[in-house]
């Protein structure tokens, strides 16, 4: 999940040095670049046919070779001044080639065939790295990384959290979509704002007692069955805990600053537990099992309440449900998935 936009390779030949750089690919992948293809399905191991990566503007700062059925990083040592290089949608296995690009500050390798995080010693500056959507099992080889700001491994086979507390200036930190069991070994990220860890098999909310500055945690489709652990994160904005087995709003009296609230897909009956959120503006709990119009009357003093979501709720099955809604709560604009009139 990176900041930057897919770009397309552009051929520069001035005598200026450009922002993005060219590079000598073959007629066919010319040809694919012209459209915006979806990325290519990954063939069967020793059937790929990769493209050799050949850069010919040296004074390049960022170079966009998304897309490319690139096989190997290699004949990068030239660019003294790349600040940014973009490798999503290749087939990349191996990180290498990389030992002169001390300059860098963004690497993405986004959907590649990468095993092992390995030889980045020397990119010392790098702010933000992307590896999602590769074949990782474990989190190595950061150690030099003291400037890591954001750090993406999404969709890869990580069974467990480790080896990032020595960073830093970590802000944000994405391990959605793997196999991890256990929220463990974040101690000392003081700095960091954004944890996402959906799409897991976490049991139980716990460690988290450092990240007193953390504003977005991520926590959909796990094994959860109850809030708690949560009172050292006082500038909580955003909690998204949907499709798990929730059956209680509880043990959040520390997060007055919450503004968005997902509770969508859980076991819950009731609402409350959040007329102290001064600041809610968003309460999704679509499919739940809230069936009492008093949990609605419970709301009237979130003020800044715009969006709700009761859908697949029993009270929904009211002939009057939209209009109960409005008239109890007349701060909402949004109505489940249809803005209010």
């Amino acid at each position: 999940m990176a900041d930057n936009q897919d770009t397309p390779m552009t051929n520069n030949e001035s005598d200026e040095v450009p922002k993005r750089a060219s590079v000598t690919l073959n007629e066919d992948h010319k040809r694919e670049q012209s459209g915006t293809p979806p990325p290519p399905v990954t063939p069967p191991p020793g059937q790929e046919d990769t493209q050799e990566l050949i850069v010919v503007n040296e004074n390049t700062e960022e170079l966009d070779l998304n897309h490319g059925r690139i096989g190997k990083i290699e004949n990068l040592e030239p660019l003294k001044r790349l600040e940014r290089l973009y490798l999503r949608w290749n087939l990349i296995k191996k990180i290498e080639g990389l030992d002169t690009l001390s300059t860098l500050v963004e690497l993405e390798l986004y959907d590649n065939q990468i095993v092992v995080i390995e030889n980045l010693n020397n990119l010392v500056n790098l702010e933000i790295l992307d590896l999602s959507f590769n074949r990782i099992k474990e989190i190595t080889g950061l150690e030099k990384l003291q400037n890591l700001r954001r750090l993406f491994l999404s969709s890869n086979k990580i069974t467990e959290i480790k080896n990032v507390n020595h960073l830093p200036k970590l802000e944000v930190l994405e391990l959605g979509d793997n196999r991890i069991r256990e929220i463990k070994n974040l101690e000392g990220l003081k700095t960091l704002k954004q944890l996402y860890l959906g799409k897991n098999k976490i049991t139980k909310i716990q460690n988290l007692e450092d990240l007193s500055n953390l504003e977005i945690l991520v926590l959909q489709c796990n094994r959860l069955t109850k809030i708690e652990n949560l009172e050292q994160l006082v500038n909580l904005e955003q909690l998204y805990i949907s499709e798990n087995g929730l059956t209680a709003i509880e043990n959040m009296d520390n997060q007055v600053k919450l503004q968005t609230l997902d509770l969508a897909m859980n076991r819950i009956t009731v609402i409350e537990n959040v007329r102290h959120m001064s600041d809610l503006e968003e309460l999704w709990l679509n499919d739940n099992q809230v069936s009492e119009w008093s949990s609605v009357e419970y709301l009237v003093q979130n003020k800044k309440l715009a969006t709700i979501y009761l859908e697949r709720n029993p009270l929904a099955s009211d002939p009057a449900y939209r209009r109960k809604l409005k008239l109890t709560l007349p701060s909402l604009q949004q109505i489940d998935a249809t803005l209010c009139r």
